[in-house]
């Protein structure tokens, strides 16, 4: 990696919906599954390959699970300015919890930058 990774204004990210989701399929502790629905936009004037994601899972109860690696759903989506990566994903947890993260990435001019994932909320029907 060269140079220092830096927040890069020319990405947006927008968080488009949480669905409770109780039929998939969830470990007995942590029984709540959340799909989520996410778009980054590309609003800068260089094209961006996404390398990679961390996301922080903060429960009520105190448990704090993070989740890094590379790729985003198993791809390394380049976005061209003025174009968008959608995709949908999901969680586990054992109660209500708060969600947020960043996606990490490669400008084509060579520079590694990060955009922040807005933090959501994981709350089961009757918890709300």
């Amino acid at each position: 990696m060269s140079g220092a990774m830096k927040e890069y204004e020319g990405l947006r990210v927008k968080v488009d919906d949480v669905v409770y989701m109780p039929n998939l399929e969830a470990p007995a502790n942590k029984p709540h599954p959340f799909v989520y629905f996410i778009s980054i936009f590309n609003d800068s004037a260089v094209p961006v390959t996404l390398r990679g994601r961390k996301w922080v899972v903060r429960e009520l109860d105190g448990e704090v699970t993070v989740v890094e690696g590379e790729g985003i759903v198993g791809q390394t989506p380049c976005i061209e300015p003025g174009g968008h990566f959608s995709y949908n994903s999901y969680h586990v947890v054992a109660g209500p919890a708060v969600v947020e993260g960043a996606f990490f990435g490669e400008t084509a001019t060579g520079d590694w930058i990060f955009t922040r994932i807005p933090e959501f909320r994981l709350e089961m029907p009757e918890w709300v």
